[in-house]
């Protein structure tokens, strides 16, 4: 299965491993599934923490791409053809553009996103596989 983790469940892998499901902890331990970070995750958790919504103990964001990296996941780049077409995903009542995006470029390049968020459950019918 080829992963893409939601900026939530990232962090929550690499700090707070007791937060994910048994479901996602055993997709992203699963040696046979390809587990990516997507750099828009590195966008949102660098504007939160500039904005002091979100909190880092004992790490920056700098930091997070080699922390991903350490940890066996591959980066995800967003390409242009990513952010140009972007506007074919409905935007639902899900607000958050960070995860809009994520959604996108998990349908984009099928794979499953790994994340707790139920509003996108929305993009299912778009060809999102969500899994938690």
């Amino acid at each position: 299965m080829n992963c893409l983790l939601d900026t939530h469940t990232f962090l929550w892998a690499a700090f707070e491993p007791k937060r994910l499901s048994r479901t996602a902890h055993q997709a992203i331990v699963d040696p046979q599934n390809d587990v990516s970070v997507s750099v828009v995750s590195f966008w949102e958790i660098s504007l939160k923490f500039a904005l002091g919504k979100l909190e880092l103990k004992g790490v920056s964001p700098d930091e997070l791409p080699d922390t991903a990296s350490r940890m066996g996941f591959d980066l995800l780049e967003l390409h242009a053809e990513d952010a140009a077409s972007f506007h074919r995903l409905p935007r639902g009542n899900h607000k958050d553009p960070f995860d809009r995006m994520l959604a996108y470029q998990a349908i984009r390049r099928h794979q499953t996103l790994v994340s707790t968020d139920p509003d996108l459950a929305q993009y299912v019918p778009n060809g999102l596989n969500l899994l938690w």
